[in-house]
Order: C-alpha cells, then sequence, then structure tokens
C-alpha cells in the first residue's frame, strides 16, 4: 500500500472530478422538464396536472431507487452501476422523443430516466466524499452538490433557446448524448476504492479503515438500513427536514418555476435563464456551505438555511409582480441556499451512524427529499388547475421551511453521540 503522503496529487480528486461531472449531467436531465412542460402541454394538449404527474414519479424515483442504489453500489460497484444509469438516462430521455400519450411521458421521464436519475444523485456524491475523503470531506461534498447547480446552469438556457428555435425533441436529444458521451469517460477514470488505485483516502491516517464492501444482498443491506434510520429520532428529523427541502426546491421551484414565470409574462427564455441564474448563486452557496460544514455547527448551519429560504419564497408571489430589483433579491437569497442544506446534511448523517451507514442512511434521507419533490411537483399542477395561480403553493412552502428551521435544531440532542457532540 502507497503512502499517500509521498503523493503530491491524490486521484481522489481525479474521482471527484469524473463524479462532478456524472452529476452535473443528471442534474441538466432533471431539469430540463421545467422547460419542456409548456411545449408539451401545448403540442398534445395534456393539462399541466398530467404532465406535472409524471415528473413527480419521475422525482419520487430519483429519491427511493438512492438507498437501494447505494446498497447495490456498495455490492457490485460504483463505477458498474454509474454507467448502467446513465444509459438508462440516454435511453428514456431519447425515447421520449416519439411518445404519443401520456402515459409514456410517465412510462419514460418518470420511471426510466426516474430510476437513472436515482443512481446519478447526491447519494452518489456522499459514497464518493465518505469513500475517498477524510480531510476536505464537507468540502468535497459542497462541490459535488453545486455540481446540479452548475448543470442547471449549464443546460437550462440551452434547452430552453433549442427548444424555442429548434422544439424541444432537438433539445431532449441533446441531453441523451450528453449522457452517452459520458459512459466511456466513467469506464476508463471510475474507480470504486482508493485500494484499487493502491491508496487510501485522501487524508486518512493509519488508524483510518478503509470501508468494506458488504457481501449480503443489496435489498437487505438498504431494508437494514432503514429499519436502524427508523429507530432513530435523529433520523425522523433529517427525513423530515429533507422532506422539505424537496418539496421547496427541485419540486417546486425546479418544476414549476418557469411556468409561474410565463404565467407573469416573462418569456420561456428569460424564465430559464433566471432559474439558471439561481444556479450560479448555489454553486457559491453550496460550495461555502461545504466548507462551513467542516468548520461550524451544522444545526445552526440548516437553521439559517431553512429560515432565509422560507422567506424567500414568502417574497416570490411578490417578486413575480413587481419590478426586476424584486426578482434579482428572490434570485440572490433563493439561489444561495438552493441546496446548501446536504453538506450539513450529510456531515449530521455521517456523525450520528457512522461513515460505513451514511451511504444508505443518507440515500433514505434523500429518499424523502424527493418525496417531498414529488408532493411539490404534482401538488404545484394540481393547484395551478384549480386555482389557476401558484401563489398558494409558495406561500405554503415557506411556511414549511420556517417549521423545518426549528426542526433541526433538535438533530443529535436526545441521544447525543460522540461523534456528534464533536461536531456540536
Amino acid at each position: 500500500m502507497k503512502q499517500d503522503s509521498s503523493i503530491r496529487f491524490h486521484y481522489a480528486w481525479v474521482i471527484a472530478g469524473v463524479t462532478f461531472f456524472i452529476l452535473l449531467i443528471g442534474a441538466g436531465i432533471r431539469s430540463a422538464p421545467g422547460v419542456f412542460m409548456v411545449p408539451v402541454e401545448q403540442e398534445f394538449g395534456w393539462s399541466r396536472s398530467a404532465i406535472s404527474f409524471a415528473l413527480s414519479i419521475n422525482l419520487l424515483l430519483y429519491g427511493l431507487v438512492g438507498p437501494f442504489a447505494a446498497a447495490v453500489m456498495d455490492r457490485f460497484g460504483i463505477r458498474r452501476i454509474t454507467m448502467i444509469a446513465l444509459l438508462m438516462l440516454a435511453l428514456g430521455s431519447a425515447l421520449t422523443t416519439w411518445m404519443q400519450a401520456s402515459w409514456q411521458l410517465t412510462l419514460l421521464w418518470g420511471i426510466v430516466v426516474g430510476l437513472g436519475s436515482g443512481c446519478t444523485a447526491s447519494v452518489l456524491g456522499a459514497m464518493i466524499a465518505n469513500r475517498w475523503f477524510i480531510q476536505h470531506r464537507g468540502l468535497v461534498m459542497g462541490i459535488l452538490t453545486a455540481s446540479g447547480a452548475t448543470g442547471q446552469l449549464l443546460f437550462l438556457p440551452l434547452l430552453a433557446s433549442m427548444a424555442e428555435s429548434a422544439g424541444w425533441r432537438t433539445a431532449t436529444w441533446i441531453i441523451s448524448v450528453v449522457a452517452l458521451v459520458m459512459v466511456p469517460v466513467v469506464m476508463f477514470f471510475m474507480r470504486d476504492r482508493p485500494s484499487d488505485k493502491g491508496l487510501k483516502a485522501y487524508g486518512a491516517t493509519e488508524a483510518d479503515e478503509e470501508l468494506t464492501a458488504p457481501k449480503q444482498n443489496p435489498f437487505r443491506t438498504a431494508i437494514q438500513g432503514l429499519f436502524t434510520g427508523l429507530r432513530s429520532f435523529d433520523f425522523w428529523l433529517l427525513a423530515g427536514s429533507f422532506f422539505i427541502c424537496g418539496l421547496s426546491t427541485n419540486g417546486l421551484i425546479g418544476t414549476h418555476f418557469i411556468a409561474a414565470c410565463m404565467e407573469h409574462g416573462i418569456p420561456a427564455v428569460t424564465a430559464a435563464s433566471l432559474l439558471a441564474l439561481i444556479g450560479v448563486f448555489d454553486i457559491i452557496g453550496t460550495t461555502f456551505s461545504g466548507w462551513l460544514s467542516d468548520r461550524f455547527n451544522n444545526r445552526w448551519l440548516l437553521f439559517w438555511y431553512y429560515g432565509l429560504r422560507g422567506l424567500s419564497l414568502m417574497w416570490l408571489p411578490t417578486a413575480l409582480s413587481s419590478s426586476t430589483f424584486s426578482l434579482g433579491l428572490f434570485i440572490v437569497f433563493y439561489g444561495l441556499d438552493w441546496v446548501a442544506t446536504v453538506p450539513p446534511t450529510l456531515k449530521l448523517t455521517t456523525d450520528i451512524f457512522g461513515r460505513q451507514q451514511a451511504g444508505i442512511l443518507f440515500g433514505w434521507i434523500l429518499a424523502a427529499h424527493q418525496l417531498g419533490a414529488a408532493v411539490a411537483a404534482y401538488g404545484g399542477g394540481v393547484v395551478y388547475t384549480m386555482l389557476n395561480s401558484y401563489f398558494f403553493m409558495f406561500i405554503v412552502a415557506g411556511a414549511f421551511c420556517l417549521l423545518a428551521s426549528l426542526m433541526v435544531m433538535r438533530i443529535g440532542r436526545n441521544a447525543l453521540t460522540p461523534a456528534v457532540s464533536r461536531n456540536m
């Protein structure tokens, strides 16, 4: 075994770079429905709620597959499962160009792309950060989480422009080809664990043991992880707050923001650019959040993140109806903590449950996040169909965020473990 201290550039950074681009592409594909919603509605005449149902299935599976993906990756390898996931993303998105009925949208974008997305999600970033990094783990998780915003930043304006000029099908082919191109990159550069390169994790000492691959059935491992979590009040607090996180981010804003802007006379390309601009501030906020999570009380970080997000969502209806400056204020404040909650949530999960179980437990917490996203994605469509307005959804989502800011202050308070107490 090579000694890491003699290596100027650790291969962990190559793994982090490859993972960044995997998550970036996955995020770009997941953000595409926000651009395609109105063109698909206009072409096929499907209701907003019918389209939102397919997208809610996508978001739900994106979360639910997370813990099982973590267990399967533990058992069969990150590289192999990630390649399969990228192929599913490419195939599922490409086949939507031939769909003729709404059930096909549900099957392809809801199920196939949803399953592929679940394996190229934050749970992958969590596994890479925990497996390859001891030092700078929070910072790395912040950077990997920010890849979602980067994907949004790169893809949304391009997809909106292509959908407007050449049609949504051409835009869909772009994301399909990009996912396909990433497959050989993963094949040649991704490695499952540091020992595959004769290394230890970055910053590891002799006392830090490498995480071992479990030998039991992955499905059983994932279910056992769930039951472990359900017995912990901290798990309920982490999952409950993350449910609200998903509801208030990619479920509501990620799915309905562009449509809401268009209802207020903002063109689709401009609206997509505004959503991408949220991504610019999220890159800053989430990366900085990762740095903060290595140094400060993570409960207080989450308190401020959820509180400020709630206030910004309550401000959004006013911002959409008033000046450009008001909307700009929302973009800045909301964007800075779009997914800044991920690094401190993962840090608390790892401290409470340990590195070996953190991937699967965080997978279940992410499942709660996506359940919240699915509720908001479908609920937003239903509420809009009923009221012809998103006002109610924005206010309710803001109120839930304020509730989450109180919930997170109880994490780790009931049965404080030594690992948690060091972080608190």
